[in-house]
């Protein structure tokens, strides 16, 4: 059986064994969307294919101005645009001025038609799917599934969107509807459907922050899981499995940058063309309901409660059960305690493990939702690796040869004692470039240059895992509490170690002069 085989067996295998088996267990109303795992057709659309057509790395406005709104403004017949928090900023800037120029382009187009008595323009359906835009929005939102549909009247004041009467007169059947949960059970996911043929993932919300992102584009089978996704949250009528119809006519194209369609950059930019063959790659859709009963748990010596059993928790779990050679985690927040015991495993079996975190960011969220925030976890994983250390040496100071770290004279006494050598644990803090101080002359004239030409991330936003340098998971999940208890979220699990080599490549760049190192066991530095 081959390892991607092995995951996917183990995968369904934990999610059959732990979902309900009686309707009333199911609380379909409480916590969605449901998969049920013994369903060969529920299977199917989570386990699946695609190609991976690039990934993109920058800030949010920079891949929202770049990759996002010329998609949406490319569409022939519909955009789904599913986001969590909707703030004023450059992003939504950019998005009310292209959905404008949009909306008089098909006008124009509409007006001509009729005036030659041609066929008329089919119509172009926006779905906007938010969760966050306020905080009196959320202590009064309707605490039901069907969420709220804003009105028209709404949109210019409240949302920052073109007037209905334009989009209307452009033949674009706007939808804006929002889904929230007390005590604070955000949707989360982030993603775009056009056309039900192509999606993207991205991990940026439409928000003023200048936080690192990225971006994936994919096609195939995947995206009618990703549409099924959709349809099970926010529109439960929808044939999600029925092909839009319809094809653009000619010059209903519109391209977004020719029409003067802003253009952000960032200086932490990379876009990476994904190499793949014409094979498509071993994908699965990795939903995580929201749960609106948290346990919540805001003591330290209190047990952390078992996570929820969502196929995107399971899948992490699973994943880092596996592991052989490595894990690298790069996530906003580390608060849930069952990650840190689930690293602190995989590093007791010797399996290497690096994490890129951010320092302050979104404490009061953290303090919030979990009690703690990432430093102190931080510290604590330390503080037991150390230990885990101690006892594997026999809690003896160990000296290699001149020029070998204490770590390597570890593992080696570990495996003359017969003893699987620890894992290497690496950690480090995210921070802007302009705070970087040991690069050389060159580099900081080469990253001055790049400062005046975009915008420079001050935290990293990114969600990304990596196992074993071969599975690589993309999507809305933190490695926080809030997104492993309480948030509804999304991942996309690839299996294709190129495709692998590729994102950390970029990962790679983009990090580059933005990392403080906190601990490294390999070099002693703690």
């Amino acid at each position: 059986m081959s390892y991607s085989a092995s995951f996917v067996h183990e995968f369904v295998r934990r999610l059959q064994e732990q979902q309900p088996h009686t309707p009333r267990q199911w609380q379909t109303d409480v916590e969605f969307p449901r998969y049920d795992m013994d369903d060969a057709s529920d299977r199917g659309l989570l386990v699946s294919r695609s190609t991976p057509l690039s990934f993109q790395l920058g800030t949010g406005a920079s891949i929202f101005t770049q990759t996002l709104i010329p998609a949406i403004t490319s569409a022939a017949s519909e955009v789904i645009f599913v986001t969590c928090f909707w703030a004023p900023s450059k992003t939504l800037s950019a998005l009310h001025d292209a959905l404008t120029r949009l909306a008089t382009h098909r006008r124009h187009l509409i007006s001509g038609a009729e005036s030659r008595g041609a066929p008329a323009l089919q119509p172009l359906t926006v779905r906007i799917c938010l969760s966050s835009r306020s905080l009196f929005q959320k202590l009064l939102h309707p605490q039901s599934r069907h969420g709220r549909i804003c009105p028209p009247k709404s949109w210019v004041k409240d949302f920052g969107l073109p007037d209905p009467a334009l989009l209307e007169a452009g033949g674009i059947q706007l939808q804006v509807k929002s889904l929230f949960f007390l005590p604070f059970s955000v949707m989360h996911p982030k993603f775009v459907i056009i056309d039900r043929q192509r999606a993207f993932v991205p991990s940026c919300n439409v928000s003023w922050e200048s936080w690192l992102e990225g971006c994936v584009e994919i096609t195939g089978d995947a995206v009618l899981g990703l549409m099924s996704f959709y349809s099970l949250t926010w529109e439960r009528d929808v044939d999600f499995r029925k092909p839009v119809e319809g094809r653009p006519v000619e010059g209903q194209l519109f391209d977004a940058r020719r029409a003067g369609h802003a253009v952000i950059t960032s200086t932490a930019q990379h876009h990476a063309t994904v190499p793949t063959t014409s094979a498509s790659l071993p994908t699965v859709i990795l939903p995580s309901s929201h749960h609106r009963n948290p346990h919540f748990h805001p003591f330290p010596w209190q047990t952390a409660p078992k996570v929820p059993t969502t196929p995107l928790n399971v899948a992490l779990l699973a994943l880092f059960d596996q592991a052989h050679r490595s894990i690298y985690i790069q996530t906003p927040n580390l608060t849930c305690e069952p990650v840190i015991a689930a690293l602190l495993g995989a590093l007791k079996r010797g399996t290497d493990v690096t994490i890129v975190t951010s320092r302050g960011m979104m404490l009061l969220e953290q303090l919030v939702t979990a009690g703690t925030t990432t430093s102190w976890c931080i510290r604590s994983l330390v503080r037991r690796f150390n230990k885990l250390k101690a006892r594997s040496s026999g809690s003896c100071p160990t000296h290699g040869s001149p020029g070998s770290s204490v770590a390597d004279g570890a593992r080696n006494m570990d495996l003359e004692a017969g003893r699987l050598p620890l894992g290497q644990l690496h950690i480090s803090y995210f921070h802007a470039r302009s705070a970087a101080s040991s690069l050389g002359h060159e580099a900081q004239s080469l990253m001055a240059a790049a400062d005046s030409q975009g915008e420079e991330p001050v935290h990293s936003h990114l969600k990304l895992t990596m196992v074993d340098d071969e599975y690589t998971l993309l999507g809305s999940g933190n490695m926080d509490r809030a997104s492993w208890y309480t948030s509804q979220e999304l991942g996309i699990l690839f299996h294709d170690a190129r495709f692998a080599a590729a994102v950390k490549a970029a990962a790679g760049s983009a990090l580059e002069g933005r990392l403080d190192l906190v601990f490294d066991s390999a070099g002693g530095r703690d």
